[in-house]
């Protein structure tokens, strides 16, 4: 039996192993910032701590709608950087940015071999390997935006407005008639929780989240302000979220458990928007 000093120590020893592998498992999020001028991409940790800018471009050109690739190594996003809106690539490190293609607000399928996007009002898959694309969203149907994969790749959500009103649908990802989730107070930005039960998407002013089914919405912002672009954390249990005093901002990220409750402020200083966590 070893004396109760070594059992203690060894105790010790294993708390702090184990805060040591959680602290290595902490997560980051990615989001676009005009704090150094232009819109850039960005990095931070989900504490808050060791923010990054990953562009940096000398020109005026705007960085936007940054997503983590499935494996978390790659990030996509936005570029004006040739004179109007395409799609990019590049590490996690910022180095090397690759144009994938023209559109816009693309995010990944969960294996990573093709992506989602927006294209004149309209969504498209594209297979990164082959460049071969397929418009998913009717013809007819206008303003078609913020695309999204479920986790298990059987089907991808996005918003349509019209006169009356945006909603959120679904679709699978070869096409196929819409599937209506939710279309009332200006429902838009649709985004899955990591087990596909939940979507999470934006309404005027707050956030809420629904079952995929339409069922179970839920408001999870209650608080003043503006709440825009939120995205689940990858185990679920937190969403975070910009604020803005208004419409027009300025942005803060923030943080608040999925089920709603006291968020917690994230960033402060210039504006921080279009966050993707991983």
């Amino acid at each position: 039996m070893k004396p109760a000093p070594l059992l203690f120590l060894a105790a010790l020893l294993a708390i702090r192993s184990d805060a040591a592998g959680e602290a290595s498992k902490a997560g980051q999020i990615v989001f676009s910032s005009n704090r150094s001028g232009a819109w850039r991409i960005w990095i931070i940790k989900d504490d808050g701590s060791e923010m990054r800018q990953l562009t940096k471009q000398e020109s005026e050109d705007q960085d936007v709608d940054p997503a983590f690739s499935p494996d978390g190594k790659q990030v996509l996003f936005t570029s004006t950087r040739e004179g109007k809106p395409a799609i990019w690539r590049m590490p996690l490190d910022g180095s090397k940015p690759e144009k994938v293609c023209d559109g816009d607000q693309a995010e990944w399928s969960p294996d990573g071999k093709k992506i989602v996007l927006r294209r004149k009002e309209r969504i498209f898959t594209r297979d990164l390997a082959s460049g071969e694309e397929k418009g998913i969203s009717p013809e007819d149907w206008p303003h078609c935006s913020g695309p999204s994969w479920s986790p298990d790749g059987k089907s991808i959500a996005f918003a349509a407005r019209w006169e009356a009103g945006n909603g959120v649908f679904t679709v699978p990802p070869d096409g196929g008639k819409p599937v209506k989730v939710h279309d009332k107070q200006g429902a838009c930005e649709p985004h899955w929780s990591p087990d596909g039960s939940r979507i999470v998407y934006e309404t005027e002013t707050h956030i809420c989240t629904i079952n995929p089914d339409g069922t179970k919405n839920r408001l999870i912002t209650t608080f003043g302000g503006v709440q825009r672009y939120a995205r689940y954390s990858p185990d679920g249990k937190s969403i975070v979220f910009c604020q803005g005093v208004s419409e027009r901002g300025p942005w803060d990220l923030y943080v608040v458990p999925a089920s709603g409750g006291t968020p917690r402020k994230l960033t402060e200083g210039g504006s921080d928007m279009y966050p993707d966590w991983k």
